[in-house]
Formats: C-alpha cells, sequence, structure tokens
C-alpha cells in the first residue's frame, strides 16, 4: 500500500489480530515449490522456441508439422539438425525418419520442399540451439528434485504397501515428464497415490502438493481451501438475488 492512512489503518488492524496470515507452505515445500515453478519456467520458454522454429519453417514453405505431429521428437529433430548443417537433398532428409512414424518418406520429402532462404536457417538454427540448450536445464532441475525429494522423510514404507498399479485406460505420458519415477517419490513423501483420483496425473499431483503441501489442517474447512484457490463461487447479491456467481479471477497454480 502507499496510501499512508490504508498503511496506519492496516498497522492498526494487525496490532489487535484482526489480519488473517496469508498461507504459506511448510518450508520443505517452499522449496520444492520453488524448483517446480522454476522448471515449468524452463518449459515455457522451451515451448518458446519450438514456436520460432515453426514460424521459421512456415516462413520457408516447409511443412513439416503437417506430416510429422511433433517436429521436436525424434524424427523432427533429427530432420532439423541436418537442416541447419545444410542437408538440403528432400530423399535424404525424409530416410532420417524413424520407423514409428506413419507418414512415408515421399510424403516428408514433398513437405520438405522450401525455399531456404537465408535469414529463416538462421532463426531456425539459433531457435534450436537454444531448445537445446533449455532442455539440459529441465534435465539439470529433474536431477535436483529428484535428490530433494529423495531427502524428504517417509510417510509410507512402498517395501511394506508398495505403489499401487495405475490405473487402466490413461493416455501416454506427455514430453514434459521427469526423467525419474516421480510416482513413486510422491506416494512414498505424502503416504496416498493421488493418481488413482480420476483426471489427476502425476504431473498434476506434483504441482499441487508443492503449492498446498501436505499439512490440510492449516484451512479450518474444505470451504476455506476452495475459497482460498478461488474456484467457490464469488455470489453477487442484490435485492436478495443472485446477480453473478462467477468465480474470483485469483492467479493460483494448484486451482488451474
Amino acid at each position: 500500500k502507499t496510501d499512508v492512512l490504508d498503511c496506519q489503518w492496516l498497522q492498526q488492524l494487525h496490532t489487535f489480530g484482526l489480519l488473517s496470515a496469508s498461507f504459506r507452505p511448510d518450508d520443505e515445500m517452499c522449496v520444492l515449490r520453488s524448483y517446480w515453478r522454476h522448471r515449468d519456467s524452463q518449459i515455457r520458454y522451451a515451448a518458446a522456441q519450438v514456436q520460432h522454429m515453426q514460424k521459421a519453417l512456415e516462413q520457408m514453405n516447409v511443412q513439416l508439422h503437417k506430416v510429422i505431429s511433433d517436429i521436436t521428437g525424434v524424427t523432427g529433430l533429427r530432420i532439423l539438425e541436418a537442416i541447419v548443417e545444410g542437408e538440403r537433398d528432400r530423399q535424404k532428409l525424409a530416410a532420417l525418419k524413424d520407423h514409428r512414424i506413419q507418414s512415408s518418406a515421399d510424403r516428408i520429402a514433398k513437405a520438405l520442399e522450401g525455399d531456404y532462404r537465408q535469414e529463416h536457417l538462421f532463426v531456425l538454427a539459433q531457435a534450436l540451439e537454444t531448445y537445446r540448450f533449455y532442455q539440459q536445464q529441465i534435465a539439470a532441475c529433474d536431477q535436483q528434485i529428484e535428490t530433494y525429494l529423495s531427502s524428504l522423510d517417509d510417510r509410507i514404507d512402498v517395501t511394506q504397501t508398495p505403489l499401487p498399479p495405475p490405473k487402466s485406460g490413461r493416455k501416454k505420458s506427455g514430453s514434459n515428464q521427469p526423467a525419474f519415477d516421480l510416482r513413486t517419490h510422491l506416494y512414498r513423501i505424502s503416504g496416498v497415490d493421488f493418481t488413482q483420483v480420476e483426471g489427476l496425473e502425476v504431473l498434476t499431483v506434483q504441482t499441487i502438493l508443492s503449492e498446498v503441501g501436505l499439512d490440510a489442517s492449516k484451512f479450518p474447512t474444505s470451504k476455506h481451501f476452495t475459497s482460498w484457490m478461488g474456484i467457490c463461487p464469488d455470489n453477487r447479491i442484490t435485492g436478495g438475488k443472485v446477480k453473478s456467481s462467477k468465480t474470483r479471477k485469483v492467479k493460483n497454480r494448484a486451482a488451474d
């Protein structure tokens, strides 16, 4: 607050004990939260570089994204690296495809027709190099997160009470999954396999636990918890009638 009178009024309320403290998870979860938020930022930075690569390809009229679902997959990176290194033979580039790619080599070669202008190649090379750098940073962050999770106390002995099998019908893991067994670590430190809840994947559980922590007693009731997250109705009542019940606009990763 910059208004002097407001500051004095808030100070007076605080001296009377009328202001409730802001929620903050335990210190051990604050450490994990910092690591996880940093990892999320690195992923977003890497995603921006993928957009730069896609834009450079489109400006060169190279329609690689129409024959390959992910240009940062095995096949996509092979072709991009070859293009940056100077390869222009479309058949040689198409031959780099992985055996799991459904598109034929001829179709991929057709999509690689373009003008390959020098200025767009320069942008593509820099975006690819930066993307590789962020992937290294994410891998280093994963190692740090795994080391820290290993240092947290166990709430359950996974040898006596093993992790339940994953629910059937799960979708294939995304490309942002950590390189270690995150699900087992979360089960060990919480004592609950939250991935058994419908709609909760391991990355979602990690985000919620790092933002909220493992001590639910800081919220007197579930209504306090949903209000803090901003997912409860914010009823605007006029004349005894509810005019609006939209939720409040809050920036909360757990709510997202």
